[in-house]
């Protein structure tokens, strides 16, 4: 089972072009079942933005709107092909700052249920550590159960190493694999990243580096693969 995190920047490209064209040939050469996209605006100029993504496939979309726009919305969305057992919104906002969520979706797999969180965290330290503590409490403590998988994935604006957010993630779901995947023209920072638990789930994770993904946006995707024992 494949998942990936992108964050599509508005479909705005390296160049600087509007271009959600580049953004659907991405998403399908990702070849995932889940996909969870940040920075998803819709509004006059970018009309079915969500049903244009998905057209001709096989996927759903969960909105996960942050902003309301004048004739639209800005924030998450959650591709899947897979049966959608339950979705919440958890609302991430930080005192007066840009105003933040989570999408939380449980589907149905041959496998059991796979429990998946996609987000996008705040700029600031202090936004992100609060972020990060309500998200770890909305989840919950580790569970023993041998038909539930959880996934946490999004851009997650993290860049110092040892702060506490990325302490925190590591205590819950364990050390993971994370490249860089911003900027697309010279790819720095591990912004984006995929958490699964239990860990041994996590078969590997990596980062399609192709002529499409650094045209697309300003963030490579980022994909990991689920194998189950």
């Amino acid at each position: 089972m494949r998942i990936a995190s992108y964050n599509i920047h508005r479909c705005i490209g390296a160049d600087g072009l509007y271009a959600p064209e580049r953004i659907r040939q991405v998403l399908q050469q990702l070849q995932a079942q889940v996909i969870g996209l940040q920075e998803v605006e819709t509004g006059p100029a970018h009309h079915e933005l969500m049903q244009f993504l998905t057209s001709n496939s096989a996927w759903q979309y969960i909105d996960g709107p942050t902003l309301q726009l004048e004739q639209g919305s800005y924030g998450n969305a959650l591709l899947t092909c897979l049966p959608v057992l339950a979705e919440y919104r958890l609302d991430l906002s930080y005192r007066h700052h840009e105003p933040r969520g989570a999408i939380d979706a449980r589907l149905q797999t041959e496998h059991g249920i796979l429990r998946v969180i996609a987000t996008h965290l705040g700029l600031r330290p202090a936004e992100r550590r609060e972020q990060v503590k309500k998200l770890l409490r909305w989840i919950g403590p580790p569970r023993e159960d041998p038909a539930l998988t959880t996934v946490l994935l999004g851009d997650l604006n993290e860049w110092f190493l040892w702060g506490r957010p990325l302490k925190w993630l590591r205590n819950y779901f364990g050390t993971t694999y994370s490249p860089a995947t911003f900027h697309t023209r010279w790819p720095v920072f591990a912004l984006d990243r995929i958490w699964v638990y239990p860990d041994n789930r996590l078969q590997k994770i990596e980062i399609p580096h192709t002529p499409e993904t650094r045209a697309a946006s300003d963030h490579y995707p980022i994909v990991a693969t689920l194998a189950y024992p």
